[in-house]
C-alpha cells in the first residue's frame, strides 16, 4: 500500500492510499490485462480538495465500495497533494495526458490506458450511486 507524508500545520499527518487501490497505472494495465478488466483513474487532491476529501471518506475507502468495483476495475488513485510535491509531479504527466481540469476527476480506461469515459467523481457522493454509475458506463461501453 502505498503511503503519503505531508504536513498540516504544525503537525504531521499521514494519508495512505485507500486499501484495495493503488498509484501506478503501468502496473494497472497489467493487471488489468492479466484479468480483463477496466481501469478507475481517480484524480484527486487528498490534502486540499474538499469534495475529494469527501468522496474518499464516503465513497473511495470504504469496503463495500472497494469490493464491488474491484470486481470489474483496477483502482488507482492519482494523487495531487499540496504538501508533496513529489507525488504532485509524479503524476502531472497522467493529469497532462487525460487533459485533467478539475478534481476529483475519474477517468475509465481499457487495459490499454484508452479512455472510455469520464465525470466528476462528486456527481456521485453515495457508493450506491457511484456504482451504478460505473455499472452504466461499462454496459454503455460494451455497446460502442
Amino acid at each position: 500500500m502505498a503511503t503519503l507524508v505531508f504536513a498540516c500545520s504544525s503537525v504531521y499527518v499521514q494519508a495512505k492510499t485507500p486499501a484495495g487501490w493503488i498509484t501506478d497505472l503501468e502496473a494497472a494495465k497489467v493487471q488489468a490485462k492479466a484479468e480483463n478488466k477496466s481501469i478507475l483513474l481517480e484524480f484527486t487532491g487528498s490534502d486540499w480538495c474538499p469534495p475529494c476529501i469527501q468522496m474518499k471518506k464516503n465513497v473511495f475507502s470504504k469496503e463495500a465500495f472497494v469490493e464491488a468495483a474491484s470486481k470489474k476495475f483496477i483502482l488507482v488513485e492519482l494523487d495531487f497533494p499540496k504538501k508533496d510535491k513529489e507525488v504532485s509531479k509524479r503524476n502531472e504527466p497522467l493529469a497532462e495526458k487525460y487533459k485533467i481540469e478539475a478534481f476529483p476527476t475519474v477517468v475509465l480506461v481499457d487495459a490499454d490506458g484508452k479512455e472510455f469515459t469520464r465525470f466528476i467523481a462528486s456527481e456521485h457522493p453515495t457508493i450506491e450511486a457511484f456504482l451504478k454509475h460505473l455499472d452504466e458506463a461499462l454496459a454503455k461501453k460494451t455497446l460502442d
